[in-house]
């Protein structure tokens, strides 16, 4: 006859996970927005650019736009040219 030390018992497990939260959290997915909506929104980036382009490209963009606006200041007339024109009046004339 072999002598056993005794089996202590197993504890019982509680499931790692709150069931009324998994449903909470179920409940706000399926609420969720469509990934197309956040990208109208500006929430998500558009992804039709690899992700490592992505930074490349909106930094041509922005560089783009600031190129754009340089060029609209350049191009806008001076405040002389408007007081001739009668759009602004000699008193309005903001100091150099």
């Amino acid at each position: 006859m072999s002598t056993q030390a005794p089996v202590p018992p197993k504890p019982v497990r509680k499931p790692s996970f709150d069931p009324e939260a998994a449903q909470k959290l179920e409940k706000s997915l399926a609420l969720r927005p469509e990934k197309h909506q956040l990208i109208d929104r500006n929430i998500l980036k558009d992804d039709s650019v690899a992700p490592s382009l992505q930074a490349a490209k909106e930094a041509l963009a922005r560089s783009q736009l600031e190129d754009r606006l340089e060029h609209a200041l350049q191009a806008r007339p001076k405040p002389e040219e408007l007081v001739k024109g009668g759009i602004l009046k000699e008193t309005d004339i903001p100091p150099a």
